[in-house]
């Protein structure tokens, strides 16, 4: 069944309203709500289903400017569930605007089930990414505030106007009241209509190639590394890959990190995680980074006893899925072991998109009450338990999972990074016991001198039995480069049964360079290189949860939480 995409009344303020506009004359349908104001974008209104489009009109007939969105709705239609729509902008062609750096000719901005529901806005943002679309850009968010939306400042050369809607999801029937638009004066600015004159395309930025792979599009290797940026070497043959994912049913940025993870597979995971931070994002970073690391290890023989296990382990870093993909297609002499290692995990229930998907629910509801701590340190159980085979659905998981809902167990913060990278500045803003060898080696006579070393471990180590032995929480402050070094504060954790947490900084080596030329104790130039050489940072799984902190010391990505996102 074919829906008319209802017509959006203008907020009170609202300039570019015509007289035959409607309009929301006191906004009460969104006092008192959260809401998410977009970016309103100047194309043609597009209904996508899985089995077709149409434009505001449900009889539109075809248009040139229309070819591209049917093509894409030819490769994400099959992933649209029964009965539900996209909603969005087709902006291939210029109406009164001109658009320069999109990052795709369409743009989804509601999502709506088989009962004629629309989704909460994050729920949107998160449906729309599987697939590949991306949304408009949000320009506030916050409890409705009509002078802070009026504040706005829009440039009326270069956007149209803004939608507010409530981030919490609706009915068809609440339409008019939760979705309020403000428009610019005369937003028609052209004599001829442009479905009457000749087709311009808009113009499309850097990042519409990522998002032309997530949506199912062939990739284009040097499209891929323009939108990457400057030092990116991508190897160009990319379709064995593409049609291996294509084959698993791996779309939106699965798709892309699998591509990106093959085409890179050359790069070492350390330098890569800092220079894809900036393009993708340090989620997707992480994912693509460690994929690059990790796929070797499937083309190499494995004690099938330990298989489940390890693999339960390399799936709290990577989509198995892809990473066999990638295996597969990078190392085509071992493809039967990767083959057979692809088996052992199907079987174990974790080749799928969101294998834990299941327990992590049950666990999420069972647990609601309780601080994320406790949560995660139960989530950590659950895998475990898994992947020893112990256990397999969700009431399994809460119950082997009871004896940790106290919260009785102490916590460890292991931070690990080179000199110069905002272990110690993060540190100090955490509260807990700070353990940092740095200091003991002060206390000594000198923070340079590497000869006490083993003595001031065995102090360090000393320290962070006590500090655990209570229930407390410790901060283990060194750089902790490699997994041999973080080893010994490990087996610490583990017997004093801790919450153990990697915090991993994220930080390119031409700023730790430029960082440690002006710290008050800078360590020498040479030593900074070896460092960065030995750096080989830990996988998710590796502790019970991970974060990473970007360039300016905030946690930009997390894994092993309870609560993060599906």
């Amino acid at each position: 069944m074919r829906v008319h995409y209802p017509r959006t009344p203008h907020l009170p303020w609202s300039p570019g309203a015509a007289a035959d506009d409607i309009r929301n004359r006191d906004a009460s349908g969104l006092a008192g709500t959260d809401v998410v104001v977009t970016e309103k974008l100047d194309g043609e209104n597009t209904t996508l289903y899985p089995d077709g489009l149409h434009a505001r009109s449900l009889d539109s007939a075809h248009h040139p400017s229309r070819a591209w969105v049917k093509g894409l709705q030819g490769r994400i239609g099959p992933r649209i569930p029964p009965g539900w729509r996209i909603c969005g902008e087709n902006l291939y062609a210029r109406h009164s605007l001109a658009y320069t750096d999109l990052d795709s000719w369409f743009h989804g901005f509601s999502v709506w089930t088989d009962r004629d529901r629309c989704l909460d806005w994050d729920a949107t943002v998160r449906f729309l990414r599987r697939l590949g679309v991306p949304t408009p850009r949000v320009l506030w968010r916050g409890r409705y505030d009509e002078r802070a939306i009026r504040a706005l400042e829009l440039d009326p050369d270069r956007q149209e106007g803004y939608v507010v809607r409530t981030a919490a999801g609706f009915d068809r029937a609440e339409f008019g009241r939760r979705v309020a638009k403000w428009v610019r004066p005369q937003h028609v600015r052209t004599d001829t209509h442009w479905m009457h004159a000749a087709v311009v395309e808009n113009g499309l930025g850097p990042n519409a190639a990522l998002w032309h792979v997530r949506s199912g599009g062939a990739p284009d290797p040097a499209a891929l590394a323009a939108a990457l940026g400057p030092g990116f070497d991508l190897d160009p043959g990319l379709d064995g890959i593409t049609a291996r994912l294509d084959t698993l049913g791996r779309t939106g940025d699965a798709r892309l990190d699998g591509v990106l993870a093959h085409a890179l597979r050359a790069a070492r995971r350390e330098r890569l995680l800092p220079a894809l931070a900036a393009p993708l994002g340090l989620p997707q970073a992480r994912r693509v980074a460690d994929l690059v690391g990790l796929h070797p290890q499937l083309a190499r023989p494995y004690p099938d006893e330990q298989r489940r296990a390890g693999l339960t382990g390399l799936a709290a870093a990577a989509d198995l899925g892809v990473l066999h993909a990638v295996a597969a297609e990078a190392h085509p002499a071992a493809e039967p072991e990767v083959a057979w290692s692809a088996l052992h995990a199907e079987d174990a229930g974790l080749l799928g998109p969101d294998p834990f998907g299941p327990l992590r629910t049950g666990l999420r509801e069972a647990l609601a009450d309780l601080p994320p701590d406790v949560r995660d340190r139960c989530w950590a159980q659950a895998r475990e338990a898994y992947g020893r085979g112990r256990i397999s659905t969700a009431e399994e998981a809460v119950a082997a999972t009871w004896a940790r809902r106290d919260g009785r167990f102490p916590r460890l913060l292991h931070l690990c990074g080179p000199s110069g990278s905002g272990k110690s500045t993060y540190a100090a803003t955490r509260p807990g016991t700070r353990i940092s060898l740095d200091e003991l080696r002060a206390a000594r006579g000198s923070r340079a001198e590497q000869r006490d070393n083993p003595e001031l471990l065995r102090r360090g180590l000393a320290a962070l039995e006590a500090a655990l032995a209570d229930g407390g929480t410790a901060l283990w402050d060194a750089t902790s480069l490699n997994r041999h070094q973080r080893g010994h504060v490990q087996a610490v954790a583990e017997r004093r049964d801790a919450l153990l947490t990697h915090v991993v900084t994220v930080v390119d080596q031409a700023e730790l360079h430029r960082r440690n030329a002006v710290r008050p104790h800078p360590v020498p130039a040479e030593v900074l290189t070896a460092q960065l050489h030995r750096w080989h940072p830990p996988y998710p799984g590796q502790a019970h949860r991970t974060w990473y902190l970007d360039a300016d010391g905030t946690v930009a990505a997390t894994a092993g939480a309870l609560d993060e996102e599906d």
